[in-house]
């Protein structure tokens, strides 16, 4: 089985986050992709604004009906920091012999090599980078002096370019704050929990 392991805020989720998902999903014939909303993340300045718990209902309403798309609340469940390599632990001891693959924007896919414990992680599972029309794509240069030059010709596999999609969680939560439509800026479903929790209403 090859799966994509989607970490992030999800703070909340929208069609961006879907949309990427479904192009990792399509262009590298993965079989699985698990969305995993991030608990105390060493990469965040400030802690969420909602919980765990919001952030995961969100993501499990937003796919529905997608038997190839799961959640996981392994990170949020977790009351430390917890860093991606022990995420990474988790699914190859869980999912045993499948593929891992780590979707990953361009801006974090060259940070990959200040990650803790970083060559175990890239030796572990295959880095994705996503990139949008309007950038460039992400460079595999960062990793040539991590890795080994047969997994270095690997990772050159695994760029991906998504469409140009201009929403934000930060635009979302604002629009909220600001009373502003929020529609066609995440599923439906999503839209209406926000409102039925009043959640992004204090900044």
């Amino acid at each position: 089985m090859r799966y994509g392991i989607y970490g992030g805020s999800f703070d909340p989720v929208h069609w961006g986050h879907l949309i990427l998902a479904e192009t990792c999903f399509r262009k590298l014939s993965l079989e699985r992709i698990i969305f995993i909303p991030s608990g105390i993340s060493p990469h965040k300045s400030k802690q969420h604004q909602i919980s765990g718990k919001f952030r995961a209902e969100m993501l499990e309403l937003a796919i529905t009906g997608i038997e190839e798309f799961s959640v996981s609340r392994f990170e949020i469940e977790k009351e430390k920091t917890c860093y991606t390599i022990e995420t990474i632990h988790h699914f190859r001891e869980t999912l045993l012999d499948s593929e891992l693959f780590l979707l990953v924007g361009a801006d974090m896919y060259y940070d990959l090599p200040n990650w803790r414990q970083s060559k175990e992680l890239l030796e572990t599972v295959v880095p994705v980078g996503v990139y949008r029309p309007s950038s460039p794509p992400p460079h595999v240069e960062a990793f040539q002096n991590i890795v080994s030059p047969e997994r270095y010709e690997l990772f050159r596999q695994y760029i991906v370019s998504m469409p140009q999609i201009e929403i934000s969680s930060t635009k979302i939560r604002e629009a909220v704050f600001n009373d502003e439509s929020i529609r066609f800026l995440t599923p439906r479903t999503v839209e209406a929990y926000i409102k039925s929790h009043n959640l992004y209403k204090v900044s």
